[in-house]
């Protein structure tokens, strides 16, 4: 019998250690699928964090990449700019002895040999003036604009058509590149 009892222990012992191993199986189980729900929710959580990141690397990106391109923009219409109207001054220094020219013309006689000289030098610096960009504004006989003349006087109008109408241009004004360089003084009726 006490064979019969001994087995039943050792039986009984073998059954409480193959129960406790069952135990720590099914625990260590338990902890690697909640590790692995665990590190899922962490990997989910990594990812998202770089996707956050990533976007705001993007938006980083974008917007500098659209500051560039309004950098370059503007300093390309610079540059045209000031091609276009680099001898602004120069060119604006010239008219006076346009004007000069003109006056000197008017007074010699038209049987001058001289004027006839003066004439063609007259019309090869109005060309190149012309070629540069610089061309007259039309003045008399147009309506008064203060955006392209200056009023010098004002005369009482012939007529009610007359009003505010330009009479005479005392300095011619003239365009650059469709931008007024220099404005015509003119004498306006009212």
């Amino acid at each position: 019998m006490k064979n019969k009892a001994a087995k039943a222990e050792k039986n009984g012992e073998i059954e409480n250690k193959e129960k406790e191993i069952q135990e720590q199986e099914m625990e260590q189980d338990a902890t690697e699928v909640g590790a692995e729900e665990n590190g899922q929710s962490g990997e989910e959580e990594r990812i998202h964090d770089l996707e956050e990141k990533l976007g705001q690397a993007n938006d980083k990106y974008v917007r500098l990449y659209s500051e560039y391109e309004n950098y370059r923009r503007r300093t390309n219409a610079e540059k045209a700019e000031l091609v276009l109207n680099g001898g602004k001054d120069v060119l604006k220094a010239v008219l006076p002895i346009v004007d000069d020219m003109e006056r000197a013309l008017k007074a010699l006689s038209d049987d001058n040999e001289a004027k006839q000289g003066l004439v063609l030098i007259h019309s090869k610096l109005l060309s190149t003036l012309q070629s540069k960009g610089v061309k007259p504004i039309e003045a008399i006989n147009t309506k008064f604009d203060e955006n392209l003349h200056e009023a010098v006087t004002r005369i009482p109008a012939a007529s009610e058509e007359q009003k505010g109408m330009v009479i005479d241009e005392i300095e011619r004004g003239y365009y650059i590149n469709d931008k007024v360089l220099r404005y015509s003084k003119v004498v306006v009726s009212a």
